[in-house]
């Protein structure tokens, strides 16, 4: 069945982008939802393929446009958020979304689309495993990284809000996790 809603959501390193790219080699028709930022492109990352990158000023326009589904100051002055025009663009075509976001933005999604959507939140074995990947991924400074911590502590709170948790210790187990909870999901 097409037109099902698919959320990741969890802090930054916990591994969301990996499960997300994984499940979509795995024939589930679905396809991503390219979230919009105004913060600059990664080394490798593409504008419409990663993200939409977007300046401050037409970010915000867009906001007060009401063009996004949600949006989030995710740090401070760095804002993430999930066009109208880009779920649209999917489910006109007939596919299930999937979405890689923030925990608010999760939520607010799962709100806005109630049993029609599945929200799964990631989470790292430990901070301190979480720090290490940070580190290890090397894309941060160390204030960067510091943020991170500091937010995902804070995120891991809202984990009971989410209708699947995964813990991401085991990669290969993760992703079969996902895969099982995903097919399950797509059959109601």
């Amino acid at each position: 069945m097409s037109g099902k809603i698919i959320i990741f959501s969890a802090p930054s390193g916990a591994g969301k982008s990996t499960l997300v790219q994984h499940l979509l080699g795995c024939g589930f028709e679905m396809e991503f939802s390219v979230s919009a930022t105004n913060r600059s492109p990664r080394v490798n990352e593409t504008h419409g393929v990663d993200y939409y990158f977007l300046t401050t000023n037409d970010f915000c326009q867009r906001i007060e446009n009401k063009e996004f589904l949600e949006s989030e100051e995710v740090y401070p002055g760095c804002f993430y958020g999930t066009l109208r025009s880009e779920v649209e663009r999917i489910t006109s075509r007939q596919k299930n979304i999937v979405f890689d976001v923030d925990v608010v933005g999760g939520l607010n999604i799962k709100q806005e689309f109630g049993d029609r959507a599945l929200a799964i939140f990631v989470a790292p074995p430990s901070i301190e495993i979480l720090q290490q990947r940070l580190n290890s991924r090397g894309t941060d400074t160390s204030e960067m990284i510091q943020k991170r911590i500091g937010k995902a502590n804070f995120e891991m709170t809202f984990a009971p809000k989410f209708d699947v948790v995964i813990v991401n210790d085991v990669l290969e187990i993760a992703k079969s996790e996902a895969e099982n909870v995903i097919r399950n999901f797509l059959k109601e």
